[in-house]
């Protein structure tokens, strides 16, 4: 392959893209010259784009997605978090409605020993960002330097931040290429994508929590399983003890989806007063990262007595926030109703993810500005009775004119029938390095 700068990169980069359309498996030197040329500017981004297309019809074959994820990495820092002195340990979900897990999760773990460095980001589309529903809270902020990250670790044992910029640039690069050019779907891209800012980050051990039904970024559980198994082979190719769960998001998790809403019930989780499914997924994912780590300790004790509420609070002032400050309110509200009387038996979640995305709470690009206030307070959920023209779901926003898009969103999202809805596991599958692909 040609030096870096030098002018025949980009006609060697258009050989690398026929090679993949027409089928070959690309070298690890190819890969490692493709993306620290793509990252220097050599290959453009039309290009790149291409490359993104042709491995989304293509794949990559295990050797390549070796290969693309250890270069990702190596474009940029990777984090020493030696000097924290605890078993670290991180969990990342691919997204779903009212996954407000994070929140919760990091100080819970923190509270049983481990030390939990979570980089997190901000939504797009119909699924909540973890940066963003902390935001909301007066005076937090989202970066931190490696320097500060390390020092919240220590003192707190958990911080959630954005990525800086020199973790894994190549990423970012091609993230936002993939998110215009209709690439985003493609499992090995979505692998080495999130692998490859996890490792970067340093940490020990990942559980990843992956989300399957109507509200997740893939509904279909064989292909959730796919990237389940193909990440966890990843972190653990690189060192990192990795396995992940398959969790359900067909109904929207908790009753809240909206930043600040999202936040007020996390914090009613950490009092011991949330709902049950939450507090299950919650719970399941402490003691996976709990026993990754090689810490014998008992979240739900760790839960019901405060500790976790405590390092919660201690993990928001560390990162300029007040946990004591009242969180923006929406100016307006409405309720949908249900139709007739019944059982709930379906409450579409990513029905209801678009309708809190249309009331402000999300983006549809990265530039866009997100309402704290708004969102969609789920006042039954499936399982529970109701009477025709009793409320289903509360609808917030500061914009009334939101409204009808958002109820636009919401047209056959609600399913009542004369019986209740068979019970479905939250928790559907356990995934480790033994049952991933070869």
């Amino acid at each position: 392959m040609p030096e870096l700068g030098d002018p025949s990169a980009a006609l060697a980069a258009v050989d690398l893209i026929r090679a993949k359309r027409d089928g070959r498996t690309l070298t690890a030197a190819e890969v490692r010259w493709l993306i620290a040329a793509y990252v220097r500017g050599e290959v453009a981004d039309e290009q790149m784009a291409a490359m993104a297309m042709a491995i989304y019809f293509r794949g990559l074959e295990p050797p390549e997605l070796r290969a693309w994820t250890a270069a990702m990495i190596a474009s940029g820092e990777r984090l020493d978090l030696s000097a924290v002195g605890r078993p670290t340990v991180d969990k990342h979900s691919t997204g779903g409605v009212g996954d407000k897990v994070s929140l919760i999760l990091a100080p819970l773990v923190a509270a049983c020993g481990a030390a939990v460095p979570q980089l997190s980001g901000h939504g797009l589309g119909h699924t909540g960002g973890t940066l963003d529903k902390l935001e909301a809270i007066p005076g937090w902020r989202a970066a931190l330097s490696p320097e500060e990250m390390i020092t919240a670790l220590r003192r707190v044992g958990c911080v959630i931040c954005a990525a800086g910029a020199g973790l894994a640039p190549a990423d970012r690069k091609l993230y936002a290429l993939r998110d215009v050019t209709g690439t985003v779907e493609s499992i090995p891209l979505i692998a080495s994508s999130i692998m490859s800012k996890k490792i970067a980050e340093g940490t020990s051990a990942l559980v990843l929590d992956v989300k399957v039904g109507s509200g997740a970024f893939l509904p279909d559980l064989e292909q959730a399983r796919r990237l389940a198994q193909t990440m966890v082979m990843l972190g653990e190719e690189q060192g990192v003890r990795t396995s992940a769960l398959l969790t359900a998001m067909n109904t929207p998790l908790g009753r809240a989806a909206g930043n600040a809403l999202e936040v007020e019930e996390s914090v009613a989780v950490l009092r011991g007063q949330g709902p049950a499914d939450l507090v299950e997924v919650t719970l399941a994912l402490a003691a996976e990262m709990l026993r990754l780590a090689g810490i014998d300790a008992d979240p739900a004790a760790a839960l019901a007595g405060g500790r976790a509420l405590e390092r919660y609070r201690a993990m928001i002032a560390a990162q300029g926030g007040d946990p004591d400050a009242p969180l923006p309110h929406a100016a307006v509200s409405a309720v949908v109703t249900a139709p007739q009387t019944g059982w709930l038996r379906r409450l579409d979640a990513r029905a209801v993810g678009v309708a809190a995305w249309r009331l402000g709470a999300g983006r549809a690009r990265k530039e866009d500005p997100v309402s704290a206030a708004a969102g969609v307070l789920c006042l039954a959920k499936p399982g529970d009775q109701v009477e025709a023209g009793q409320p289903v779901l509360e609808l917030r926003t500061d914009t009334g004119s939101l409204l009808t898009g958002a109820r636009a969103a919401l047209a056959g999202a609600i399913e009542i029938g004369g019986e209740p809805p068979p019970p479905a596991p939250l928790v559907i599958e356990r995934i480790s390095s033994g049952t991933g692909p070869s």
